[in-house]
């Protein structure tokens, strides 16, 4: 399984509802600022989208505050990630991470080095308890820099939800800055932090060694969309990834998601106050669970737990016997099958899966 998200496989295609606690989808469901629109992609349909994207770009540059022309549109994430890896020569990855980095870096035949997370008991005003944290090493991927083109990192990243520190990473970016380099920060997940001041988007101004990416896919809950885009003041890489793309990448619905949703404070107001109620009370009772050994901090829409006593494949059984999907992580590199990872919901359906984890306790 190389993502999570698969309710096809022994769900719909078996005649089954299951709950998908392997993708982490915001559960306040597709904004209604989309759905109230949605005849705009209807009578759109007959005629090619505006092959500038115009509306588009004024909508991300209202909703970012970064100037248009520092943007890339993309067919999901997905897309925005393969490009800016193939312009690449050879990267540092920071591992674990999201699969999709090392796959397309492979593809492209770009040399690949690692930098590996540590891990540390971190004391976090956020979830007013002891969480394991799995952090950057700075200073490895400062010195690592010296033999690749640039660096990968998630903002929030994937799978442990942990968040870049801005003052950890001010040497890196000004030796990237300075050489040469590029830093891809990877922010699908950013808005789940609940504070802009988490992103990078401010500095993308100062740095053109920066090249953000973002989604509508997590917070806005529509991965159907396949809508991802780039920032970065770095226009000569921002036109060699357009001149990898094929015209009109980006289709009538996606374009009306994006100028509505991103527009709608409600949703994202109310999406804001969901996540941080939810994931404290959700990750204080995965630390009650008997075989759950590690419950790791995280500013996300998910968390990443280290089991004890089981495999994640034997749980994974378990929970599917049940109606539940989790997500087994071990083919992230530097994890291996004793961790999961789980999504945050809603409340009645979180308690559910710890109800069930209580009744199989060992």
């Amino acid at each position: 399984m190389i993502h999570g998200g698969d309710v096809y496989t022994n769900g719909l295609l078996m005649g089954r509802e299951l709950i998908d606690y392997s993708s982490n989808i915001n559960p306040l469901g597709v904004p209604g600022s989309f759905i109230d629109n949605i005849n705009e992609a209807v009578n759109a349909l007959t005629r090619y989208p505006d092959i500038q994207y115009r509306d588009v770009l004024k909508a991300l540059n209202e909703y970012t505050d970064c100037a248009e022309e520092y943007f890339v549109l993309g067919n999901g994430a997905a897309e925005i990630i393969d490009l800016v890896i193939s312009c690449h020569k050879n990267l540092l990855i920071v591992v674990p991470s999201f699969v999709e980095y090392e796959i397309d870096a492979k593809k492209w035949d770009c040399k690949i080095e690692y930098s590996y997370l540590k891990e540390k008991i971190n004391e976090n005003s956020l979830l007013k308890k002891e969480y394991t944290n799995l952090s950057y090493d700075y200073e490895d991927i400062l010195n690592k820099l010296k033999y690749v083109e640039g660096v990968i990192l998630g903002n929030p990243n994937n799978p442990n939800g942990n968040i870049i520190d801005k003052g950890e990473i001010h040497n890196i970016l000004e030796y990237c800055e300075n050489n040469g380099k590029v830093v891809i920060i990877d922010e699908a997940f950013i808005e789940f932090t609940g504070e802009t001041l988490h992103s990078f988007s401010t500095e993308v101004k100062d740095y053109k060694c920066l090249f953000i990416i973002r989604a509508l896919t997590k917070f806005f809950a529509m991965p159907g969309i396949r809508f991802g885009y780039g920032i970065s003041s770095n226009i000569n890489l921002i036109k060699k990834i357009k001149d990898k793309q094929n015209p009109w990448n980006i289709n009538c619905f996606a374009e009306v998601a994006a100028c509505h949703v991103l527009k709608d404070s409600l949703y994202i107001q109310k999406s804001k106050e969901w996540i941080r109620k939810e994931r404290t009370s959700f990750l204080n009772s995965l630390k009650k669970i008997s075989f759950i050994d590690k419950v790791f901090l995280t500013y996300g829409n998910y968390v990443l737990c280290k089991l004890i006593g089981l495999t994640s494949d034997e749980l994974y059984k378990i929970c599917l016997e049940q109606g539940f999907v989790i997500r087994k992580v071990d083919n992230f590199r530097g994890l291996d099958n004793q961790y999961i990872r789980l999504a945050i919901k809603d409340n009645v359906t979180n308690e559910k899966l710890i109800m069930l984890f209580k009744s199989i306790e060992i």
